[in-house]
């Protein structure tokens, strides 16, 4: 007798809903854009949706787990920053004078050390991680399974190359800014490096320890603490401000790697990470001024608040959802 087994269960609301929920939090919800340009939010989505839909069904569908979104993340973050915007290299990044390598840098490299820690930080923690935690809470019935076929799969594919390649050219037009072979070079090795690195980790095993951990609030509450002393971590500092931020989130990786453990840790405690992440981002909008000039400030702190509220009821909802799913099942 030939058993069929169930084909897995898809989500292509829970695709899209990522798809677009990255690029608002990575730049509208932290403050870079304001609300009048809200309709670019479909032009960024190719890039910053692409790359987080397809880390995050790649790991899924290989049953790996956070270790190896994060170490994705890094590729991910190395790949804009290095290959798109050069923000890594360009000392004058968007030629705005932000003197962005300016502390802790390294002439022999052509990096700033803080700002290298700083950015790869926004993308690994905010732009991938934090945007997958809070879609997959919104579908807690789906998620650790897949949610796109190989149809699915292969047109966010394409998506993630076309945005990729249209920010590309549109950083290099505004200034025409190339860095060295060398640093290109240095790049593509370390995504490499990364991106196998997170093929080499075991896969997801369940927790066995009994380790008590914090309620979901309080770690929210950690969490909003660490995320806003990233954010506002003074870069004049220099040095001191890189070893910050190095320092800040070293601490928050030992406590989830220690957290996740308990048998204790659960979905609710994962959205309360994402939580606190993005109400820091969402704080630190309202001391952030738009990219975009002939912006008022009245819109602008409109716009934000308007970010943060939207965001908060997005957690609310899976927060709801989560407590319905561990009642029906308990």
């Amino acid at each position: 007798m030939t058993v069929t087994q169930p084909k897995p269960r898809r989500s292509i609301s829970a695709a899209i809903g990522l798809f677009f929920l990255a690029p608002f939090i990575a730049e509208y919800l932290l403050g870079d854009l304001p609300i009048t340009l809200l309709i670019a939010l479909v032009l960024l989505a190719p890039m910053y949706g692409g790359g987080a839909l397809l880390i995050r069904e790649v790991v899924r569908r290989t049953g790996r787990g956070w270790p190896s979104i994060f170490l994705l993340g890094i590729a991910y973050g190395i790949l804009e920053e290095a290959f798109t915007t050069q923000s890594l290299f360009n000392p004058n990044y968007l030629g705005k004078n932000f003197h962005l390598l300016d502390p802790a840098f390294i002439p022999a490299l052509g990096i700033g050390v803080w700002w290298t820690i700083f950015v790869l930080t926004l993308h690994v923690a905010w732009s991938v991680c934090t945007s997958i935690a809070i879609a997959e809470a919104l579908a807690p019935s789906r998620n650790t399974t897949p949610w796109l076929g190989p149809i699915g799969l292969s047109i966010v594919t394409v998506l993630f190359a076309i945005g990729a390649v249209a920010m590309t050219r549109l950083s290099y037009a505004k200034d025409h800014y190339l860095a060295s072979h060398a640093q290109f070079i240095t790049a593509a090795v370390l995504i490499v490096v990364f991106a196998v690195a997170a093929f080499l980790l075991p896969r997801s095993k369940p927790a066995i320890a009994s380790m008590p951990v914090p309620n979901p609030w309080l770690t929210g509450f950690v969490t909003l603490l660490l995320g806003s002393g990233v954010m506002f971590v003074p870069n004049r500092w220099n040095w001191w401000a890189a070893a910050a931020v190095f320092a800040l989130d070293a601490v928050a990786l030992v406590l989830i790697l220690f957290w996740s453990k308990s048998k204790a840790w659960t979905p609710l405690h994962k959205l309360a990470l994402a939580a606190g992440a993005a109400l820091a981002y969402g704080g630190h909008s309202f001391t952030q001024p738009p990219l975009i000039e002939n912006v008022s400030l009245t819109v602008a702190r409109a716009g934000n608040a308007i970010f943060t509220l939207f965001i908060i009821a997005l957690i609310a909802l899976a927060a709801r959802r989560n407590t319905r799913i561990r009642t029906e099942a308990a």
